[in-house]
């Protein structure tokens, strides 16, 4: 599932947008005579690089539905939590609260299927979070490519319009490093790509070895046997493990991404461009793919919960197993690239700025110690952010 929708979110409904906005951009130039007999002008005569300048309408386009999509990815939480508040009011436990609601409400309580409805509306609004995430991140690959643009123009001395009315980047080095002929550009693909892998192994690495944790403090600490619910104290201790663990993933992700891209930034300017189009690209499709890959695995538990009503066999036990997976994948790894590649490609402007302003003064060889240096930080926080966070089972 996670599969199929990538390739018609990313590559068809989002690559589709993009081409229909080139295909606008360029409406009234000379090649276009049909369609330019609609127009007087086009962008193209009016402005360099109009698909460009398209692309980023595109992505103005994803922004302006942000209060649709909080909405929209608020549901779920919304849904999710309602179930949680109901089961830990304890209300079912409460000495003749049938009764009691009967007289004071008129309400006649069906706990039965109260819970069931509750299921139920937790798993659409799972599909409804799965939905909003990848509208946020479009707003980032899309986004991307105006970035990139610009990065362009830094490494080249602008455009010059042609007397068709077209513009050429002037600076021919800018064209012809832009290609995998140039070995850094494709390396930078690549580098990344790779990146994106690491992220979404690291941020699910965190979520699990917190989560093991917090069980392990539960399993030997906690006494539930007749015991209604824990003690304040107790599950006090838990939140906390759960926030350390979440803050050292953070820690170690952050540190990566600001040194990979600086050091991907001072080694070649054309690598780092390189590496913004891996990272874009392919954390467009991993990020759909998580998100409903995620969302289909929480829905098999609801569909299992509420449609078949196998609570409690072992078809319930192995969608519980899916459902580990699944939070991990939709909540945290996928809905975080839109923040990790928007950083890279807005910081990175800059660091590519402070990079070639070393090279213009003569100081390639700090350039490329930097760069050296850069990498061996984010590699080490690399390890550490799987070795560090591995669990081990002779902890106490």
């Amino acid at each position: 599932a996670g599969n199929f929708s990538a390739f018609w979110v990313g590559g068809v409904t989002i690559g589709g947008l993009m081409a229909i906005a080139y295909y606008i951009s360029g409406i009234g130039s000379s090649d276009m005579t049909a369609a330019g007999a609609l127009l007087d002008t086009s962008l193209n005569s009016i402005m360099p690089a109009a698909a460009i300048f398209a692309f980023g309408l595109v992505a103005f386009g994803f922004l302006g539905m942000g209060p649709v999509t909080i909405a929209v990815d608020s549901y779920g939480p919304v849904t999710d939590n309602a179930q949680s508040v109901y089961e830990l009011s304890l209300i079912e436990d409460v000495p003749d609260i049938k009764n009691e609601l009967k007289r004071d409400f008129a309400i006649d309580a069906d706990f039965a299927q109260a819970k069931m409805l509750l299921e139920e509306n937790d798993g659409a609004g799972n599909t409804f979070k799965a939905t909003a995430k990848p509208v946020l991140i479009g707003t980032a690959v899309v986004g991307a490519t105006t970035m990139i643009f610009s990065l362009i123009m830094v490494l080249s001395d602008g455009l010059a319009r042609n007397p068709d009315g077209t513009y050429t980047v002037l600076a021919a080095k800018a064209v012809a490093n832009l290609s995998i002929l140039h070995a850094p550009f494709l390396l930078g693909i690549i580098t990344g790509a790779a990146v994106i892998m690491w992220f979404c192994g690291a941020s699910c690495q965190a979520v699990i070895t917190g989560a093991y944790r917090a069980v392990e403090y539960i399993k030997r600490t906690m006494k539930l046997d007749g015991a209604t619910k824990a003690s304040t104290e107790d599950s006090k201790k838990v939140v906390e493990i759960c926030t350390i663990y979440a803050q050292k993933g953070m820690v170690n992700i952050f540190i990566v991404v600001f040194f990979m891209t600086l050091a991907t930034a001072f080694t070649e300017e054309y690598y780092f461009i390189g590496f913004l189009i891996g990272l874009a690209v392919v954390g467009l499709f991993q990020a759909i793919f998580m998100a409903n890959a995620g969302g289909a695995w929480d829905n098999a538990k609801k569909i299992v919960e509420t449609e078949l009503r196998q609570k409690g066999t072992p078809l319930h036990d192995a969608t519980v197993v899916g459902d580990t997976v699944g939070d991990p994948f939709k909540d945290t790894s996928s809905v975080a690239l839109n923040p990790i590649i928007k950083f890279s490609t807005l910081f990175g402007l800059l660091a590519v700025e402070l990079a070639l302003q070393l090279s213009h003064q003569g100081n390639e060889t700090l350039r490329h110690g930097l760069a050296v240096g850069f990498f061996a930080i984010a590699l080490f926080f690399v390890y550490r952010s799987f070795y560090g966070m591995r669990i081990k089972t002779d902890e106490h």
